[in-house]
């Protein structure tokens, strides 16, 4: 029986990575994939992984009917064994719903990637019907870790290195950016204080905070 499974993690815990596994195994099979993706790091239409890899896709914009895709493929005579969405955070509710039905109507496995919250630690609308919808709800199993070393377990949005909590849900933006709009991911306690590796290291070189012995 088809399924409707949720591959959820953090950033840089390998989700991107694991989808074009996913193809590559299935194809590897004779198996035909149909790829959706949204506002990918490489450009439209595009799936990457921060390892270099990437593939061509779908760009699954705006009220566009991801089923109705999917059956006008396959009325032209293509094919369509398999469905791969990354950054299915991105999507709309509905557009879940539309891969859900794909699964119930089109007996098509649908494989969605995504993270679950955002940098204020709410859940983005595409991954809440998602949990609501799939079948399953895989944990990728490559932790990410924050500065500190612990798991990662929360994105946290930058401006220059520090932490900010308001905003736009959907920025574009760099986990490697240091002046401009970024990303990083922090273990609980450190989102928490928003305390990035930039601040961490800058208060550690801060005499205010380090004991300094009487002379």
């Amino acid at each position: 029986m088809s399924e409707l499974v949720f591959f959820s993690g953090t950033m840089d815990c390998g989700k991107s990575t694991l989808a074009l596994q996913i193809v590559h195994n299935r194809a590897s099979r004779g198996l035909q994939a149909v790829i959706f993706t949204k506002d990918d790091r490489a450009g439209e239409g595009k799936l990457s992984s921060r390892l270099g890899l990437v593939t061509d896709a779908v760009e699954a914009l705006d009220g566009m009917d991801l089923y109705a895709h999917l059956v006008a493929l396959i009325s032209r005579g293509g094919r369509a064994d398999f469905v791969v969405v990354d950054e299915a955070q991105f999507l709309a509710p509905e557009q879940i719903d539309q891969l859900a039905r794909a699964v119930d109507e089109l007996d098509v496995d649908v494989y969605a990637f995504g993270i679950a919250t955002d940098f204020r630690t709410r859940l983005f609308p595409g991954s809440q019907r998602l949990i609501e919808l799939a079948d399953r709800i895989e944990a990728l199993q490559v932790e990410a870790l924050c500065w500190c070393g612990a798991r990662a377990t929360h994105n946290a949005r930058t401006v220059g290195g520090q932490m900010v909590v308001e905003g736009a849900q959907v920025v574009v933006g760099d986990v490697s950016a240091q002046d401009e709009t970024g990303y990083e991911v922090l273990c609980r306690r450190h989102h928490r204080r928003r305390m990035t590796s930039a601040s961490a290291g800058a208060a550690a070189l801060s005499p205010d905070v380090l004991p300094v012995p009487g002379g």
